[in-house]
């Protein structure tokens, strides 16, 4: 179980932390999501999610953040060693898991090329 699971360790948790993460993070769109990333702190890789209400309503937001929660916790493998932001754009809410998933594992296989050079 210690390796699905997603500890506060592993997030970006506060306002400040992500208005400081993304001035001068490195960017890679998809067609559903906006994926920012930068060289790790000291502290270790962590990821957040900001899912903004022009994607949808309460329901929809929560609906999407759960579903990018489970993505990171069967694929931690895809990640870089490096902060991660994956940011919802409007479209997101309809799709599946399994869409969700194709999409972001082809963008981590596009990043992880990428931060490898």
């Amino acid at each position: 179980m210690s390796g699905s699971a997603f500890p506060k360790a592993e997030r970006l948790r506060r306002r400040p932390e992500f208005t400081q993460f993304n001035s001068g993070a490195n960017k890679l769109h998809t067609p559903h999501y906006l994926l920012l990333w930068r060289d790790t702190a000291p502290a270790g890789p962590r990821i957040g999610f900001t899912v903004s209400k022009k994607v949808g309503n309460a329901v929809v937001r929560n609906s999407i953040k759960r579903r990018l929660r489970e993505f990171y916790r069967q694929n931690k493998q895809l990640f870089p060693l490096a902060d991660v932001n994956i940011v919802a754009k409007k479209g997101a809410e309809v799709l599946d898991f399994h869409h969700l998933s194709s999409e972001l594992a082809a963008a981590f296989g596009r990043l992880r090329n990428r931060y490898a050079k």
